[in-house]
């Protein structure tokens, strides 16, 4: 268990959801739980969307949800790509909907919510044309 906030099953069900949904297009999505930022979340999530070549996918339509369960900080990056489809209206929407969910300490539940609704749109913006190889891993990572 993470922080008392994820439980290994629900961990396990999440990297599901992710296989799933990027089964359904040529969209990548993560989830990195960050517990060790104090400062300038926005900042490191941006440097963890690096790190994680999320900005290296061929269609540029990696979406990363970067969580620090202890700041109460939630960080939706989606690249270029998807970004410029569902503009930041779709962002924001998704952010406001999983912090609500968070605040009702549901946060399987919204990470759950989360990647179906992205899932979703990466599936009407970049459907599958022939191959669809899994350009990144799609284990929670942590820091």
């Amino acid at each position: 268990m993470i922080n008392s906030y994820l439980t290994d099953r629900e961990m396990a069900s999440l990297v599901e959801a992710i296989k799933t949904a990027e089964d359904l297009s040529t969209g990548e999505i993560r989830i990195h739980i960050d517990s060790t930022t104090e400062e300038n979340n926005a900042e490191v999530a941006l440097q963890v969307f690096k790190r994680l070549n999320m900005d290296q996918t061929e269609e540029r339509n990696g979406v990363l949800f970067h969580v620090n369960f202890e700041q109460k900080y939630l960080t939706i990056l989606g690249d270029t790509g998807i970004h410029a489809k569902v503009h930041q209206e779709f962002w924001d929407t998704i952010h406001d909907e999983i912090t609500a969910l968070f605040s009702q300490g549901k946060y399987y539940q919204g990470l759950y919510e989360a990647i179906e609704k992205t899932g979703i749109k990466l599936r009407n913006y970049f459907p599958i044309n022939g191959k669809n190889p899994n350009e990144l891993p799609n284990e929670i990572s942590f820091s």
